[in-house]
């Protein structure tokens, strides 16, 4: 896992025209308080267009009559391209960006909109603090939704940037199940199964198991991760108006972490020795190590009380081991041949948990129908752990790195203490007047208490952060299925963390003015979305020269998402995406990382009632543009994927995903270290199904 990244950035809007669409927005929602987090079970009919989501309001609504930029990547494209980490699911959707960092073995990463982004698994926050990541897997997932910019009226804390929630498998009212072995290149091997159904004659219980085991070598030189994931869960209808479903996972992970820093001298700089390989790895494969099990247990309760009235609530207990050694490149020594290598170590534990209660009032009037939300959640999370940090520890040969390391002795671990409790209260109201208007307003008070105690820099943190977030949208419904919307969100995000002196952080804050359209027209089988956003966030983190983390101020992020999903004829499908996003820092440059332009498009075609019938295929390219690290230019690169199936009948599939088909050696992006993107990968998959 890497040592350091944040980032953001862009243009705003003028004051005054800020003021004059706040003033405007605001009449029209006067007394329409809005949203606050998702759980709602998203349910999909046999058309794209009608998917319904919970992560955007909270309640079930259309995909494309709500005024909030999402985007939804369901099981079915998951299993098509074969997606190994969360990361991976979002690379044809606009407002996204992964692989930045190349392919990490421990940690997944995003930038959405050119912010930091915070992880949800089922509606509710997945706690990763520092190098103590919840890695979610993606086989266990029935769906994984992104909610863009700033939304800490859904979710409290959270990032300028959105977040992804990823939602689990569910049990299923039918007998179903699979199983699954994989095998690729990077010594990659996979045995999976999932199993499904009543678990008793009556239906009112029903179950679902999920399993796996994976190993796969990473995408440096000496490097591997093997898993073992293990997911119960069971759903109960307690009666017609009560319900239960309980949720339950185990995941362990073993390996040596990839730690892909290089440096821009031999990498997007030539030198007299040529290029640095993009497999040489400077850690200390003999030494350095990730061992890492969460586990978690948690349900979803709601009960109808009336046509009228529903009470739901979401709670999670979740605990995470990490035994963390990790080397990696720091910065160059000057003579052009070796450089600083710095060392980490965690050792520690994370116990947290969530609950999140609502209230959900629905009623109808002649010409309107009225949606009323109001809810608490609470939030725990507390890290007891030692740590060792040494930004130069020894010296390697840049070309030519040998990997041994001297061990640290256990007394130079200090001790780290990290406590943070949050309330949230909230209030929404969506209406939707005439079947024309679509009105949403809300509000929302969190109040954060953080402690963060550091033995190494004998200091504490203890503050209470607190912050007031509004949000506002209202969109038309037009008969021709095309649906303009404005929307206005902010974001308000305590730190737990310290800088590197041992001192507290600033809460950071964001806010996000949005205009789009949704297109669906009615008898298509798609949809197309086009927004303009414009991100403003204070207390922004930079990457310093030196490798860590600071608050710079007021950094901005502005630009132009363009996507759509839908069939082109009965068996071609196409997914689209196109991303222009300006990120500056508080002195007006560009930010680095982010591209000014991405795109992608992927082609499926289903050969069904042909000659061919049974098979598959599909291919997709994406591509990012040039981004930039301070007056280092990283070009832009573009890289293809590929995939065939064939369905030898209703239970027997084999599959085939190949991920960079060309083997395409590129720069991702540049942040103080360079990153180079994920060499070429090649999974075969062979699925009994029933």
């Amino acid at each position: 896992m890497h040592p350091s990244p944040h980032s953001v950035a862009m243009q705003p809007l003028t004051v005054a025209v800020r003021r004059a669409i706040s003033v405007s927005i605001s009449g029209i929602l006067l007394s329409v308080p809005l949203i606050a987090q998702a759980q709602e079970e998203a349910m999909e009919t046999d058309t794209e267009t009608m998917v319904v989501v919970g992560t955007a309001l909270k309640v079930a609504s259309p995909l494309v009559e709500t005024p909030r930029p999402v985007s939804i990547v369901e099981r079915e494209e998951l299993d098509k391209r074969n997606v190994q980490q969360l990361d991976e699911t979002f690379r044809y959707r606009s407002g996204v960006l992964s692989g930045h960092y190349g392919a990490d073995n421990n940690t997944d990463w995003f930038k959405v909109r050119g912010f930091d982004q915070a992880t949800y698994l089922d509606g509710l926050r997945v706690y990763r603090a520092g190098y103590f990541q919840w890695l979610p897997e993606p086989y266990g997932l029935g769906r994984v939704e992104v909610f863009k910019g700033p939304s800490s009226i859904l979710y409290g804390e959270a990032p300028s940037g959105g977040l992804i929630n990823a939602v689990s498998k569910r049990p299923t009212g039918e007998p179903q199940g699979e199983i699954e072995i994989q095998a690729g290149n990077r010594n990659h091997r996979q045995f999976a199964f999932d199993t499904s159904g009543p678990a008793t004659e009556e239906g009112d219980v029903r179950y679902r198991l999920v399993g796996l085991y994976k190993e796969r070598d990473g995408d440096l030189d000496d490097t591997d991760n093997e898993r073992f994931y293990l997911a119960p869960s069971l759903e109960w209808d307690i009666s017609d108006d009560t319900q239960l479903t309980v949720l339950a996972s185990f995941q362990k992970d073993d390996g040596v972490p990839v730690n892909p820093f290089k440096l821009a001298y031999g990498t997007v700089q030539d030198t007299p020795f040529g290029k640095v390989d993009p497999q040489t790895n400077y850690g200390a494969p003999d030494y350095d190590k990730d061992e890492h099990t969460q586990s978690a247990i948690g349900y979803e309760f709601e009960h109808q009380f009336d046509d009228t009235w529903r009470f739901e609530q979401d709670f999670r207990y979740s605990h995470l081991d990490l035994d963390l050694r990790s080397s990696y490149m720091m910065m160059g020594t000057g003579d052009g041949q070796t450089a600083n290598r710095g060392h980490l170590q965690r050792d520690g534990e994370i116990d947290s948990f969530t609950v999140d209660n609502r209230m959900v009032g629905k009623w109808y009037t002649e010409r309107m129908e009225n949606t009323l939300l109001l809810g608490v959640d609470y939030q725990d999370l507390s890290l007891d752990g030692k740590e060792f940090d040494s930004f130069f520890y020894d010296v390697v040969d840049i070309f030519d790195p040998q990997g041994d390391i001297a061990p640290v002795p256990d007394d130079q671990l200090t001790r780290r203490q990290i406590d943070k409790e949050q309330l949230g209260l909230y209030l929404q109201d969506q209406l939707r007047i005439d079947d024309r208007w679509v009105l949403l307003g809300a509000v929302r008070y969190d109040n954060a208490d953080v402690r963060n105690e550091s033995e190494r820099d004998n200091k504490t943190v203890d503050e209470t952060q607190t912050a007031t977030t509004w949000s506002g949208g209202v969109m038309y419904l037009g008969d021709n299925g095309l649906n303009p919307y404005l929307s206005y969100t902010e974001s308000f995000r305590p730190i737990a963390e310290t800088d590197i002196t041992g001192a507290g952080f600033d809460q950071i804050e964001g806010e996000q003015w949005e205009f789009g359209v949704k297109y669906a027209p009615f008898d298509w089988d798609g949809y197309v979305s086009a927004a303009l956003f414009d991100i403003e966030e204070s207390n922004s983190f930079a990457t310093t020269a030196g490798g860590y983390q600071k608050q710079e101020g007021e950094t901005t992020s502005s630009g132009f998402e363009l996507e759509g999903v839908g069939y082109l004829t009965d068996a071609l499908k196409l997914t689209a995406a196109y991303t222009y996003t300006d990120a500056r820092d508080k002195d007006d440059n560009r930010k680095a990382l982010i591209p000014r332009h991405m795109a992608s498009a992927w082609l499926n075609y289903d050969f069904a009632g042909t000659a061919l019938n049974g098979l598959n295929v599909g291919a997709g390219v994406r591509h990012a543009g040039e981004s930039v690290d301070g007056g280092i230019t990283i070009p832009d690169y573009t890289v293809g994927d590929a995939m065939a199936s064939y369905d030898f009948n209703r239970h027997w599939t084999a599959q085939v995903n190949v991920n960079n088909v060309t083997d395409e050696e590129y720069v991702a992006s540049c942040d103080f270290w360079c990153y180079y993107g994920e060499s070429r990968s090649v999974i075969g998959s062979l699925s009994y199904r029933w």
